[in-house]
Order: C-alpha cells, then sequence, then structure tokens
C-alpha cells in the first residue's frame, strides 16, 4: 500500500492489460537529444555528398574544358603550319565545258572541268579528270596512285580515305610519283602512303582554305565509289 502513492512509475497496465513503458522527463530529454544528434548527422552527411557532387561535376567539366582546348590547339596548329613539299597554283580557270581538258598538272589541281562532280569515295580503276577537278572545287582532296602500288601501300590509302566525306582515292596511271595527293590548286608528292604528311594534307585541305566551293556537292554526281552505301 506504501507505493500506492507514487507518481513516477516506469510500467503501467494499459487498456487489455498490456504493460506499458512511460519514459521519465530525464530519459525523454535523452532521447531529444539523441534524435537532434542524428538528424545532424544526416544533414550533414546529404551536404557532404552534394559538395562531393558538385566537386566531382565541376572537374569533369573541367577536363572536357581542357580536352575541347587541346584539341582545338591541335586542331589549328596542324591546319595553320606549312606541310613541306606542297606546290601551289594560282589563277586557275573554273569554267564547266564539255569534252576532255588538257592539264598543265598530273594529276589536274583545277582548271576547267565537267559540269557534273564526281562522287566522292574509294575507286578500284581511274576517274575522269574533268569531273575529279569539279570534287577539287567543292573542296575535295584527290588521293591517287600510281597502279603498280603494292597492296599494302593501297589498304594504307583505303585507312586514310574511309569516312571522310571530301576525300577520292584512286588509281592513275604515269603519276610523277608512287602517292599524290591534290586539292585545289594544291599538290603534295609522296614517296610512300605511310608518309605522316597525307594525313596533315588531308586535314588541312579538305574543305580548305583554297576552296572555290566550300561545301559544295561531293554526291549525288557521277561515278560509283567501290565503298558506297
Amino acid at each position: 500500500m506504501g507505493n500506492s502513492n507514487q507518481t513516477h512509475c516506469k510500467t503501467q497496465h494499459g487498456a487489455g492489460g498490456m504493460a506499458t513503458h512511460r519514459l521519465t522527463r530525464h530519459e525523454q530529454t535523452l532521447q531529444r537529444q539523441m534524435e537532434r544528434r542524428h538528424a545532424l548527422a544526416r544533414a550533414q552527411r546529404i551536404k557532404q555528398i552534394k559538395r562531393y557532387a558538385l566537386w566531382g561535376g565541376g572537374v569533369l567539366s573541367i577536363a572536357l574544358i581542357m580536352t575541347f582546348i587541346i584539341h582545338s590547339v591541335t586542331t589549328a596548329n596542324a591546319t595553320s603550319r606549312p606541310i613541306s613539299g606542297v606546290v601551289t597554283y594560282a589563277n586557275l580557270s573554273r569554267q564547266h565545258v564539255n569534252g576532255t581538258v588538257s592539264y598543265a598538272q598530273i594529276p589536274p589541281v583545277g582548271g576547267n572541268h565537267g559540269a557534273q562532280w564526281l562522287n566522292c569515295g574509294i575507286y578500284d580503276s581511274p576517274v575522269p579528270n574533268e569531273n575529279a577537278v569539279h570534287s577539287l572545287e567543292h573542296g575535295a582532296v584527290w588521293i591517287t596512285y600510281a597502279p603498280t602500288l603494292a597492296q599494302a601501300q593501297v589498304q594504307r590509302l583505303i585507312d586514310a580515305a574511309k569516312g571522310q566525306a571530301y576525300v577520292i582515292l584512286s588509281p592513275y596511271p604515269d603519276l610523277p610519283a608512287p602517292v599524290v595527293a591534290s586539292a585545289w590548286g594544291t599538290q603534295l608528292k609522296l614517296q610512300s602512303a605511310t608518309d605522316p604528311q597525307l594525313a596533315e594534307f588531308i586535314q588541312k585541305y579538305q574543305q580548305g582554305p583554297h576552296t572555290p566551293e566550300p561545301g559544295g556537292e561531293c554526291s549525288g554526281g557521277v561515278g560509283a565509289p567501290v565503298n558506297a552505301g
């Protein structure tokens, strides 16, 4: 009986006779403090995750920007520096004519030409000068090689021409060199298909600064490249 008047008991019988636990004021204070600490820890973790995400995104953005800058500088340097051995020709006529044209260069680098351009791509037999010159006017690079060139060398040229929208590759009889790369008013003679200057020439003169009609068609004309489709 003497214990029935205590005001703070930890257990009592609730509805249905189930024993329930009632926290003391001190325990309630400790629980609230623990909840606040957990909430603070969660907030700090979320803040840290966001900071790492922003930092990671920033690093990625900086890396992408640096890659773009390096690529742009490299491309600009490659297209601005002179290529040893390149010969240029000025004051080339650009009239559309019928029939065969006699050209001063072998292969030609410009001049009067046929009304139809040659479709860019890879050919395994010689193509008409007059149509190829029209493609040069549109910004194409014409890579020609001696018919006697070793097949391994020819394959290197095929690999260089693949995927290029404004490149023509074809054999050419009586070339002055094993490989000759031509663009409008510009020509480079090479002794080997492995010469790194070939890639430089393609990069610099495909739709290059000497192009009279940049962006002109290089498909939908005449000729059937073996790599079509």
